[in-house]
């Protein structure tokens, strides 16, 4: 399609993103799927060990026995916790490397290979690691700090993958190359993040309601319905890093000169 020439309005950013999806709907839909079928599995596992735990809770023991329960639960299921977040991080940032790789050919180049988009994200793989644990384990302090400090960071680091895929940059600079282009845009970029993000926590809720019969494992259907929709997320962030390059390039075209008279 182009890059945009000008700055997109929230409106274009999700049209443009849908038209991408919908024309190369396997090339964006297969990798989500995985990891929304990874990430659900992953959360059944975890979500069945504290429903088992939780069923041997002594509820009418004595403190002693309350506080032994607790010490021993806590002792396996932190372990279990940070390993299933730290997995699902390094499936969620290889994923989003190759969805933003494909976005980004489809939209220069018109074109996207899906082997092409993994042999990029192979060799940036420990960057784009990094960079999603760096910025989410940020995100989360910065929401236990009154929340607000968490919803600021996610909005400054809403282009960091884009960024360092495209530009083929580092941590860092992906870091402070997404500050840049969000800025005086918070409110816009607080937005299209909102929106993106309802629409993916409806079609995990469906989901769930579908899944519901097979009880703790509902979760799984909850993310195979999700994956559906979660490429529009990562479609829209890159069409959204093209649309502040546009508002970038705008801002450094020299001044129009002077009149001759």
């Amino acid at each position: 399609m182009g890059k945009p020439e000008h700055e997109l309005s929230i409106g274009e950013i999700l049209e443009l993103a849908f038209n991408l999806y919908t024309k190369n709907f396997l090339v964006f839909f297969f990798p989500i799927l995985i990891m929304m079928v990874f990430s659900g599995i992953v959360s059944a596992v975890v979500a069945s060990f504290v429903n088992e735990a939780l069923s041997n809770m002594p509820m009418y023991g004595t403190l002693p026995e309350v506080l032994d329960w607790l010490t021993n639960f806590l002792q396996t299921f932190i372990p279990i916790a940070l390993a299933a977040t730290l997995l699902s991080w390094i499936i969620s940032a290889t994923t989003q490397g190759i969805c933003v790789k494909c976005a980004a050919d489809l939209i220069e180049k018109g074109r996207a290979s899906l082997g092409e988009a993994v042999n990029f994200t192979i060799y940036k793989i420990f960057t784009l690691i990094i960079a999603v644990i760096v910025t989410n384990l940020l995100i989360v302090l910065g929401c236990l700090a009154l929340i607000i400090p968490g919803i600021l960071l996610a909005i400054m680091f809403y282009l960091v993958i884009p960024v360092i895929v495209v530009e083929d940059i580092g941590v860092l600079d992906g870091i402070s190359r997404s500050r840049t282009l969000v800025g005086n845009r918070w409110l816009k970029t607080f937005a299209i993040a909102l929106i993106l993000g309802i629409v993916s926590m409806l079609a995990y809720y469906i989901g769930n309601l579908i899944g519901r019969p097979l009880g703790t494992f509902n979760v799984v259907v909850g993310s195979v319905i999700s994956a559906f929709v979660q490429p529009i997320v990562v479609i829209s962030a890159t069409v959204y890093y093209y649309a502040m390059l546009a508002k970038e390039a705008k801002m450094k075209l020299p001044p129009p000169p002077p009149p001759p008279f």
